[in-house]
């Protein structure tokens, strides 16, 4: 159990006692081992020194760059906009999903590196990693490999395309997993270049959920078998299911989807709209004649009722542009919230379309508790998302900062796998066990 939560407070969550092994890379496996890591169990990143992972840990200082090359290469944001001395400790794309987890460091390349990783692995329940096939099988990660070592090991592996097939060893990052999945054309705009497709990745925190529920089913499976299993969990088909009634459609009716934006297949209206004040919209939606009334209601335009454009929900969506463009007038000189507000008492979904200050700010989260602050020792304190589930009856502790990089060193070494200090250093001085990346 960790050394920084009480024992009783560690006991009572679901996966006290559970210690996983993360050798996960970018946003997705991260994210996986975070939701571990929330719910108790010890979740130790294997990292290195000698190879820096840019894209997780953030961007080295050197050799010197400007600030602004230090951000757009992956650091994503620094305290104050300072990279500072190690920012790898301190960017946020690490910081938001390392909370509870512990770091160690160990170079997989070299034989007595592997040595490590295995007695690592006896002592372990999970092992979980989402890298390139051929990269991380060149390590040793294999389940013929650890399987050998831990016959009760489940092991997790979720790269982007599966172990095996033509795309295996292709490199990838989350909106090209979801291009090859479809979505990106669905969700292009209707008078834009697909090109102007939104840009964000929903399919790397999918894929994080799958990951979480594939090791706790490898659990379970382990419970009841006695043995351990293998898991593979590829990160792009695990979200070819959010688009399901899209793929069904054409296997179905050979009928395609595209460039639909903020449109429905059938609901209208139902869009984004600009509301009063700097770059403020509104979405809402109408999924059947009630909420039709109601809308009309909030709008105080009952002459719309009688408009054949708008009789029954198959013409509002043919003439859906003409809707979208009396909604924007009504909305356009409201605010959001007001909108948001009139709609939802009458039962019409509707939502502010909030940037990351409203989310911070929102009365409701406050209201819930949902951000809560963490100390780091060389970030400060911030602010970070919650938990993801809530549980009746299960504690809540505070949650311990990410881990500087090899900051769990010696209780791995030492604690964990027994090794003398005169071994230890000897680690050291070969550098597998460090806190910082080499000048090169």
């Amino acid at each position: 159990m960790r050394d920084d939560v009480p024992s009783t407070t560690e006991a009572r969550l679901p996966l006290a006692g559970v210690r996983v092994l993360d050798l996960t890379v970018v946003w997705a496996g991260p994210y996986a081992t975070m939701h571990l890591a929330d719910w108790g169990a010890e979740v130790i990143r294997v990292e290195s020194v000698r190879h820096f992972a840019s894209s997780t840990r953030g961007q080295l200082p050197y050799p010197p760059a400007p600030f602004v090359q230090a951000t757009a290469a992956g650091g994503m944001g620094y305290p104050y906009d300072e990279a500072g001395a190690r920012p790898w400790n301190r960017n946020a794309i690490f910081n938001a999903h390392g909370r509870n987890k512990r770091s160690m460091t160990v170079d997989l390349t070299r034989p007595e590196g592997r040595d490590v990783l295995h007695r690592l692995v006896a002592t372990s329940d999970a092992l979980i990693e989402n890298n390139l096939p051929p990269n991380i099988e060149k390590q040793g990660i294999t389940w013929e490999a650890l399987s050998a070592v831990n016959p009760q090991l489940v092991l997790v592996r979720m790269p982007a395309f599966g172990i095996e097939g033509p795309y295996r060893g292709y490199r990838t990052w989350g909106n090209h997993m979801e291009a090859l999945a479809g979505h990106p054309l669905i969700r292009a705009y209707p008078d834009l270049s697909p090109e102007y497709a939104p840009t964000g990745v929903p399919a790397d925190a999918a894929g994080g959920v799958a990951g979480a529920l594939a090791v706790v089913l490898g659990l379970r499976q382990r419970a009841k078998t006695g043995h351990g299993v293998f898991i593979e969990a590829a990160t792009a088909e695990n979200f070819v299911p959010f688009l399901g009634e899209f793929v069904m459609d054409y296997s179905l009716n050979g009928r395609t989807w595209e460039q639909m934006g903020n449109d429905h297949w059938w609901w209208a209206p139902h869009n984004v709209y600009r509301c009063d004040g700097a770059d403020r919209w509104v979405t809402l939606c109408v999924r059947n004649e009630d909420e039709w009334r109601a809308l009309l209601d909030a709008m105080r335009r009952p002459d719309l009722a009688t408009d054949r454009r708008f009789s029954d929900m198959a013409c509002r969506h043919e003439h859906r542009r003409e809707l979208d463009a009396l909604i924007g007038e009504w909305t356009a000189a409201r605010d959001a919230y007001w909108v948001m507000y009139r709609l939802q008492e009458r039962g019409v979904p509707a939502g502010v379309v909030m940037s990351e200050v409203d989310a911070l700010e929102s009365r409701h989260h406050a209201a819930r508790g949902f951000f809560r602050e963490i100390d780091h020792p060389e970030s400060g304190r911030y602010r970070h998302v919650g938990r993801l589930f809530q549980a009746s009856e299960t504690p809540h502790p505070p949650p311990r900062h990410a881990p500087l990089l090899g900051q769990d060193n010696e209780y791995v070494y030492k604690q964990l796998l027994g090794f003398t200090d005169e071994q230890y250093h000897e680690f050291e001085a070969s550098g597998h066990i460090g806190m910082d990346y080499p000048r090169e």
